[in-house]
């Protein structure tokens, strides 16, 4: 089972998705059985953030001094799953999913969901640093996407 504990730091997140807890929540019920860790608690926490607060965190954490869409921080890098665990945090700036403005809701929810997934499985120790590392991350992207996309309209 995942637990995932959400925080907005940037107001206008409330304004496109109603319910931000609620929605992230039903993202991960969506997840295949793969990923939905029936038999454990897993949990991770996700700050809803805008590209001020994500480029602070970026330059201190990684020494890049510029805003970027998500980032992911695991607390293991090589994950050993117990019946207990907390894999880690991942922001989301809120800036990268809202251009252009005049998107409607249903894209705009389409790029942070697969932003939210990608975060998700660096969280579980995946990587793009390789080019085959880059493919099998994508592949598993996509494959949680599809699941995700038919379970939520």
């Amino acid at each position: 089972m995942i637990k995932i504990s959400v925080f907005s730091e940037e107001k206008a997140w409330s304004k496109r998705l109603k319910n931000t807890d609620l929605f992230f929540k039903k993202v991960c019920k969506a997840f295949p059985k793969k990923y939905q860790f029936s038999d454990k608690k897993v949990s991770f926490s996700l700050s809803l953030s805008n590209n001020k607060n994500i480029k602070k965190l970026n330059k201190y954490f990684r020494n890049k001094n510029k805003s970027t869409d998500i980032l992911s921080f695991p607390l293991n890098k090589k994950i050993k799953f117990t019946k207990d665990m907390y894999l880690g945090d991942i922001i989301i700036s809120y800036n990268y999913f809202n251009k252009p403005k005049s998107q409607d809701l249903r894209f705009f929810k389409q790029k942070v969901i697969k932003i939210f997934i990608h975060g998700f499985l660096h969280l579980l120790g995946f990587n793009h640093i390789k080019n085959k590392d880059y493919f099998k991350m994508l592949r598993e992207e996509n494959f949680i996407y599809k699941h995700v996309k038919s379970k939520i309209r």
